[in-house]
């Protein structure tokens, strides 16, 4: 049994890193119904923009947020009001193919930039533990890992129920009519909410940089577990974002701990099937 609790640890506080993966692109499908397919390359480049931070200006790279956040941001809202927003309403098709046009584009430019070499964000969090008795110790990087997601999934939460932005961005998302006759500009508020989502997606590319190696081609490897975690959750939920997070990190590292590493991405999955199976809308979602 005491060998249970290191991987059940690791694999709660991996599921906030999850959680935070999946937080935005579960955002954007909440309000738009649009899953955005070039999430993943959208966080990776976040990594990649925390990486030239550091490496020209020698921060940290969690200081490094305080430049990529703002970056993200108005890249996510030029995506969405220049680019998504001219396809939305004409039926799913288009703003999927102008998302995996996208993915493709970060990508190839990725490659051509950064080449295929791995890289990561190099921080003395990722050598700290703390002991927790003879046979556990608590990584300190996973522990600023699920602080920060939990801490971003709290703060967007805060912001959808008591700001004005955030009222704004729920109604266009319950009735986009009704919204535009009270005076929403419901375009711009998709593009901000966009712009937010990807605020989200800069936290989770830098915590993923420092916490594994990353190519240019890493991108849709993330995209999958944010579909993962959405899917246990349910759509568009915030709380079953948080659930299907820990769910999925800790059936992939009990998966590990009893089969071995190469069978994790198996358990995990298997858990995703089971909970399509038993409840189609996820944990949280509404039928």
């Amino acid at each position: 049994m005491f060998d249970l609790l290191q991987p059940i640890l690791n694999g709660i506080l991996l599921g906030g890193l999850y959680a935070v993966v999946a937080i935005g692109m579960s955002t954007m499908f909440g309000i738009v119904k649009l899953v955005n397919l070039a999430h993943g390359d959208l966080m990776i480049l976040s990594g990649y923009l925390s990486l030239v931070l550091v490496t020209w200006l020698g921060v940290s790279p969690l200081v490094s947020l305080v430049f990529v956040i703002p970056i993200m941001f108005f890249l996510g809202f030029f995506v969405q009001g220049f680019l998504l927003n001219r396809v939305l309403g004409k039926e799913m098709e288009p703003p999927l193919l102008v998302a995996f046009g996208l993915s493709i584009i970060l990508q190839n430019f990725l490659l051509l930039v950064f080449t295929p070499d791995a890289r990561s964000l190099m921080t003395n969090l990722s050598v700290m533990t703390i002991p927790l008795g003879e046979k556990m110790n608590l990584p300190v990087l996973y522990l600023v890992d699920f602080l920060l997601g939990s801490l971003v999934i709290l703060a967007l939460y805060m912001f959808f129920r008591k700001t004005y932005m955030g009222r704004a961005i729920r109604a266009a998302s319950d009735d986009e009519i009704a919204a535009r006759l009270m005076g929403v500009n419901t375009r711009k508020i998709y593009a901000y909410a966009m712009g937010i989502a990807m605020m989200t997606a800069a936290v989770a590319g830098v915590l993923v940089g420092m916490t594994f190696t990353f190519y240019p081609h890493t991108g849709p490897q993330y995209l999958i577990i944010a579909m993962g975690v959405m899917i246990i959750g349910g759509l568009g939920s915030m709380k079953g974002c948080l659930a299907g997070g820990l769910i999925l990190a800790l059936a992939q590292l009990l998966g590990a701990h009893f089969t071995g590493p190469g069978y994790q991405l198996l358990f995990g999955y298997g858990v995703l099937l089971f909970v399509l199976g038993m409840r189609p809308q996820g944990l949280f979602g509404k039928i």
